[in-house]
């Protein structure tokens, strides 16, 4: 666990912040182009120049590899280059695209870089001021981002609050524009109440099952080592990490030997070795909560499942696992046995609709079957996690894993108003007669003719 001792904002604090935060946007400072670019170049400039104290910070909360950070942090410097480009394209005449106001984003611990940054470039960009509050279980890297705000970026319009829960829930009873949070379904559902209270629009990013579908026509090998590079990202602590696998009853075993042999090829001297660059279970009670998992499944356990102390936990693959075993969200790949695509598509829509489906096979028909019978906020063919990479796709879920999007131009509308402008000139009066009172029968039967007119033939 991390040693990093992070200071929680006072009430008072919070006030004060978002009182500025609301003047500012007021007097509208955040709306010319030229200052949203300055800040979004700041925040290039914060993750430039900071990259090995952002990336120790969150190898001290995680143990995150600097391999896996320097790829969170990628995605945030390419957004922000993304829409900086994106401001050359101009605006629409008719309808003004206007910021949504003060904004608040709540983000988690597993990628604390990337899911409080990312919707934040939509914030600047949009025209908004914003609030961050990062995630208490991720101190380092949260008290990092605080101090590096304070020095790169207008402290008038952007701040970092950290703080638990009686400082998340203080801050949910203020009034914001817009609301971003990501995390568990369950503070979801808690953060989507306290926003209704205002009528606050919310994005919901929750994450949930990210099932692995392997069609029957898939190479197997293949299947293993892109399924196991996709759980192995921070030690499966990922929203759309592959949660359990569908494979083919008689293909069961042949995909144990795939898996097997990747990993002894990725941890040749086990994934607790030191060498090993294995990251941490982000605390006691979530490793306590996955060793429990291991010791009541009904599954058999094949390979991994070892750890050391409260920290690590050596990736687990179990095989013959029931439908809906348990929620994961770290690193134990659960196999269920299925005996056809009509039986997996079944299962999956027995449960939660998953943040992203992972298919694997070549088959058009089998892809078409999962487009139009199976939802998911996502669909990737023939890979894990690589969705990620994509800046200019929407990131968002669908139903049970979510609402809304962000990523790329869709961050910018997240945090965008749409707002309607029409001009009606005077000279306009003499074509607009036929709509005043008193209502003539004449009158009705010219505004008729548009509900009479033929339809279309089919």
């Amino acid at each position: 666990m991390s040693s990093t001792q992070l200071r929680y904002h006072s009430l008072n604090e919070i006030n004060e912040v978002y009182e500025r935060l609301r003047t500012t946007f007021n007097t509208g400072k955040t709306r010319p182009i030229e200052y949203r670019r300055k800040q979004l170049s700041q925040l290039g400039r914060l993750v430039q120049e900071n990259l090995s104290a952002l990336e120790a910070a969150v190898n001290s909360d995680l143990g995150k590899p600097k391999l896996e950070a320097v790829g969170e942090l990628n995605g945030v410097v390419a957004g922000q280059v993304d829409v900086v480009e994106d401001f050359k394209k101009g605006w629409d005449a008719t309808v003004y695209k206007v910021p949504q106001g003060v904004a608040l984003v709540i983000g988690p611990w597993n990628y604390p870089y990337v899911l409080n940054l990312g919707p934040f470039i939509g914030a600047i960009a949009a025209g908004c001021t914003c609030v961050i509050k990062p995630s208490e279980l991720a101190p380092a890297s949260s008290k990092l981002m605080e101090d590096l705000f304070t020095t790169y970026l207008d402290p008038d319009a952007y701040a970092v609050l950290n703080g638990a829960v009686p400082e998340t829930t203080h801050l949910l009873e203020l009034r914001w524009d817009h609301i971003v949070f990501t995390g568990s379904g369950r503070t979801g559902r808690i953060i989507a109440a306290a926003a209704a209270k205002h009528a606050t629009p919310v994005t919901l990013e929750l994450g949930g099952k990210s099932p692995v579908v392997i069609a029957d026509d898939a190479d197997l090998d293949l299947v293993a080592k892109r399924v196991l590079h996709g759980k192995g990202q921070n030690s499966g602590q990922l929203c759309v990490s592959p949660d359990h696998v569908y494979v083919p009853r008689a293909k069961q075993d042949a995909f144990v030997a795939a898996l097997l042999r990747h990993y002894n090829s990725f941890w040749p001297k086990g994934p607790l070795h030191a060498s090993a660059r294995w990251g941490k279970i982000v605390n006691p009670l979530h490793h306590a909560r996955l060793r429990a998992l291991l010791a009541r499944t009904k599954g058999e356990i094949v390979k991994g499942g070892e750890y050391d102390g409260e920290t690590r936990i050596a990736p687990a693959i179990v095989k013959n696992v029931a439908p809906g075993d348990a929620e994961l969200f770290g690193p134990i790949l659960p196999l269920v046995p299925v005996d056809n695509t009509e039986e997996t598509i079944r299962l999956m829509n027995e449960q939660a609709v998953p943040l992203v489906i992972y298919l694997f096979t070549n088959s058009e028909d089998v892809k078409q079957q999962f487009l139009q019978r199976a939802s998911s906020g996502a669909l990737v063919v023939n890979d894990t996690t690589s969705q990620l990479t994509l800046y200019e796709m929407p990131f968002g879920g669908f139903r049970d894993s979510g609402h809304g999007r962000w990523g790329g131009k869709y961050s910018f509308d997240t945090f965008t108003h749409l707002r309607s402008y029409i001009n009606v000139p005077p000279a306009a009066e003499p074509f607009m007669g036929g709509r005043y009172m008193p209502y003539s029968e004449e009158q009705y039967q010219m505004m008729a003719a548009i509900v009479k007119a033929p339809l279309p033939k089919l």
